[in-house]
């Protein structure tokens, strides 16, 4: 699971040195979303396809857990309001929670399509 973990976090680093600092934090949202989209892919498919419980949890405890990041979007999110940036602040809780819902739920309706 270290290692799954350690890619995880290679990974969310190199897609956020990709995109860069901008003034939305377009790198995490992406990420958050894309991360949840994938656990709610791998849920399914891992029961299905019968992938032992080590793999499963390494899959979505390891990679995506360290992939994804609530304590990066809740620093950022902050840091907008602090900044008197409030209603950027606001819309990006509400498409990080809204659209990482949706996303999960897309991941795992994909998987029930795949299986």
């Amino acid at each position: 699971m270290a290692i799954a973990g350690g890619a995880g976090a290679l990974s969310r680093y190199g897609i956020g040195m990709a995109v860069g600092a901008r003034s939305f934090p377009w790198a995490t949202l992406g990420i958050n979303i894309i991360g949840s989209y994938l656990l709610g892919l791998a849920v399914v498919v891992g029961a299905e396809r019968g992938w032992s419980e080590t793999g499963t949890v390494a899959v979505g405890v390891g990679f995506l857990g360290a992939f994804t990041t609530f304590s990066t979007f809740s620093y950022e999110a902050y840091t907008l309001a602090r900044t008197d940036r409030l209603a950027m602040a606001a819309i990006y809780a509400m498409v990080s929670l809204i659209g990482g819902i949706l996303a999960a739920a897309a991941g795992y309706l994909s998987g029930r399509a795949i299986v």
